[in-house]
């Protein structure tokens, strides 16, 4: 199934070398389309699609034509098409999907989580109990809408040709208590069962970490391919998220999750800790 997001991001991609090859600044683009530097910036990130007669006066303003042109009219007629998560429009925002079609693109997650469990590694019980919190009120309906849509992303924990995922989750996301002891030791184990598979390479930050780099904040680097231009680093808020492809802006957060990884205990020391707490949380049931 042709991934619209994907497609938009590529075509984004493209249309940003061709007009920083022909030496066009974003508000020069936007004069031709008749709009305003924000537009040619989100077509850019790939969170807009564009309309053909807007693509080609900007491929007539980048000096892109003939057989150089169609693939990116090709680009931009599948970016207008419906995505897979558009039967969930109800359970998930706009800002949100983007980043699922991302996800279930991608060759390479890392995702560094400092205070609950990542969704795609999050067990039945863990997501209800969180939503729970989340919502004190919330519908049978609305609850089963969100467990359906972390449950449909964690396909891409067992697809053969599926990417490699790299967690780091700190300590306190592996303590904080969300529902009774038998979700959290299901949880635990859960995360040590996932860890043993050969795409996944989980760590834990620990409380005592010998380092004087952290980071309170949440932060996943997504990477399709070998071509690090395309690399993007998302980093969500209560309300909105930010979807981040600057090169300076990349490397600022690969840096980032270099030193985190670094500090971190390794991946058997850490299914280790998680087998430890899982075992702490039956003893304090009994």
């Amino acid at each position: 199934m042709v991934n619209p997001t994907i497609q938009r991001r590529r075509l984004g991609l493209a249309l940003k070398r061709a007009r920083e090859g022909a030496g066009k600044t974003q508000d020069e683009a936007a004069v031709v389309i008749d709009a305003a530097a924000s537009k040619i910036s989100r077509i850019e990130l790939g969170q807009s699609g564009i309309r053909l007669t807007d693509l080609n006066l900007l491929l007539d303003l980048y000096g892109v034509r003939g057989d150089e042109a169609e693939p990116l009219r090709d680009l931009a007629r599948a970016g207008r098409q419906r995505g897979r998560w558009s039967t969930y429009r109800n359970a998930v925002p706009d800002w949100f999907r983007q980043y699922l079609d991302l996800e279930s693109d991608a060759s390479e997650i890392r995702w560094y989580q400092p205070e609950v469990i990542p969704g795609v590694l999050q067990i039945e019980p863990y997501i209800r109990a969180m939503n729970a919190i989340a919502h004190p009120r919330p519908s049978t309906d609305e609850v089963d809408r969100q467990v359906a849509v972390r449950m449909e992303r964690q396909s891409i924990l067992r697809q053969n040709d599926g990417p490699d995922l790299n967690f780091i989750l700190s300590e306190s996301a592996l303590r904080r208590s969300l529902g009774d002891g038998t979700t959290m030791r299901r949880q635990l184990l859960h995360l040590a069962e996932v860890s043993e598979q050969p795409n996944v390479a989980l760590q834990v930050f620990p409380f005592d970490a010998q380092t004087y780099e952290t980071a309170s904040f949440s932060f996943i680097i997504l990477r399709f391919g070998d071509d690090a231009a395309s690399d993007v680093v998302y980093v969500e808020t209560f309300t909105d998220a930010d979807y981040l492809d600057r090169p300076d802006a990349v490397r600022a957060y690969t840096r980032l999750w270099d030193r985190l990884r670094a500090a971190a205990l390794g991946p058997v020391e850490s299914r280790k800790l998680i087998l430890r707490m899982a075992d702490d949380v039956e003893r304090q049931q009994t």
